[in-house]
């Protein structure tokens, strides 16, 4: 078996290897000072790297690896109220994605979700607002399942959270670490349901490790940047976040209908 093991790791390409690890601390430093988004940073590069429909659970497994790290970071900042609204449902979705994991194409619903990032920017009036809606934390319960089954298909979904947790009152440090906390506790259904499954194998565990790795560096790094911003810039940054998110998922699967 560690034969075995040591023979699949020789035949990978140490570049394969060092490219996912610099992905990781990359886009995990712009995650943690734009609250959220690595794993959909991740999305293009690691799908031309490894191929596409290893990307997704690759993805959520590096992201999985770097998150008790975030939340150590950011442990006294936790809604736990929220949390319990949002997880229970996120699972159920989660599941759910893994079993239909290999049978639905997602290209529809990116696109949906692009117009709804790009549209924050007039929603938030370029940074000038903080809320636009009240969102009470029942509306997590509907919101962890819907979020959680399309991120489970697709790989990352982040930033499509982010108006959500703004509407509801979180604001920077409380933002990233609510959001942590939650994303690690349905991390543990994704994961679970990709090994289930029969999706996980071995040498997607070793792309996700290695991703994981550089993801937690990349935690570290943009915790010390997080530090010296204010509510405003920290809020402005998000928006730049999900409006870019927004426009390359739009330009990225816009040929659904054509």
């Amino acid at each position: 078996m560690f034969v075995d093991f040591i023979t699949l790791i020789q035949s990978i390409p140490i570049w394969h290897l060092a490219s996912l690890f610099i992905l990781g601390i990359l886009a995990f430093i712009i995650s943690t000072i734009s609250g959220g988004g690595g794993a959909l940073i991740l999305i293009p590069a690691t799908s031309a790297l490894i191929g596409a429909p290893a990307a997704p659970p690759v993805i959520n497994l590096g992201t999985f690896i770097s998150r008790p790290s975030r939340m150590i970071m950011f442990w006294h900042d936790i809604d736990w109220g929220l949390i319990k609204y949002y997880v229970p449902s996120a699972v159920i979705g989660t599941w759910l994605a893994g079993l239909l994991f290999s049978k639905l194409n997602a290209q529809w619903i990116q696109l949906l979700v692009g117009v709804f990032l790009v549209s924050t920017i007039f929603q938030y009036k370029f940074g000038k607002i903080d809320k636009t809606f009240n969102m009470p934390k029942s509306g997590f319960i509907p919101l962890g399942f819907i979020v959680a089954f399309i991120s489970t298909l697709v790989g990352g979904l982040g930033p499509v959270l982010n108006p959500f947790y703004m509407n509801s009152g979180l604001t920077k440090e409380d933002l990233i670490a609510t959001k942590t906390a939650n994303s690690f506790f349905v991390g543990i259904a994704q994961i679970g349901s990709y090994a289930f499954f029969g999706v996980l194998t071995a040498k997607l565990w070793i792309y996700g490790l290695v991703l994981g790795l550089g993801a937690v560096l990349g935690n570290y790094i943009g915790k010390q940047f997080l530090t010296g911003m204010t509510v405003k810039q920290f809020r402005l940054l998000l928006l730049i976040l999900m409006v870019v998110s927004g426009a390359y998922m739009i330009y990225d699967n816009i040929n659904v209908f054509f």
